[in-house]
């Protein structure tokens, strides 16, 4: 199979040479460009996935020999979730070599975090099925860097904590509100506003739910630490 250009800057940036290009090329396709004799990521997606949590457990647990199940868990967590991933994807410029359908390029599907954190998943096999397990593994660590041995000591999400702040205290869980949405469709954002039965609220705005959640609860969470 003929490389393209893409292809082979991004085999560079990726730090292997693929055997067999094609694996690439597959996760490197989006379903809106999926048809007859044309594959997706979708499965090489989900193999990804597990091997990307192979390596983050056995690195974790390499960086860290005394930590308990439940510090290794939230850490864990934080290195596989999708924007870790999306992260990643976009230090090596992944968008530029996907291989999307018109409307999902119209809508910017090149900046999309989904995409880029499938995408890195569907990579991730790629390179495991072409290279092997050790292959995977050195460019998996390689990319995700210091990341690892950096993550957070308590990487609870700070939803998690508020939950357990307020149960601790008798109170029902915290609750989200949607308050605001502005920018376009390939790229909204959000404003979410998260409230106590106390009474104490806070609110957050970033480029998707999740996050705007997250750093609402942080924001109520230092408030609440503030008061005692």
């Amino acid at each position: 199979m003929k490389r393209s250009a893409e292809i082979i800057a991004l085999e560079e940036r990726l730090g292997h040479r693929f055997d067999r290009p094609e694996l690439l090329r597959r996760a490197l396709t989006h379903s809106s460009m999926s048809g007859p004799g044309r594959e997706d990521n979708q499965r090489l997606e989900f193999l990804g996935d597990r091997v990307l949590g192979l390596v983050m457990a056995e690195a974790l647990l390499s960086e860290d020999r005394k930590a308990s199940e439940g510090q290794l868990a939230p850490r864990f967590n934080a290195l596989v979730r999708k924007e870790a991933c999306a992260e990643v994807a976009r230090e090596v410029d992944i968008g530029a070599a996907l291989k999307l359908g018109r409307s999902e390029m119209m809508s910017g599907g090149r900046r999309k975090q989904a995409l880029l954190g499938d995408a890195m998943e569907a990579v991730i096999a790629a390179v495991y099925l072409d290279g092997g397990f050790e292959v995977a593994q050195k460019m998996i660590l390689r990319l995700w860097g210091n990341r690892v041995s950096t993550v957070e000591q308590d990487a609870r999400d700070p939803k998690t904590s508020l939950q357990e702040w307020a149960q601790a205290r008798g109170m029902t869980p915290p609750a989200y509100v949607e308050t605001a949405r502005s920018g376009p469709d390939h790229a909204p954002v959000f404003t979410i506003e998260v409230r106590l039965a106390s009474g104490q609220k806070a609110d957050a705005t970033a480029g998707s739910k999740r996050k705007a959640e997250q750093e609402a609860a942080a924001a109520l969470l230092a408030q609440v630490s503030e008061n005692g």
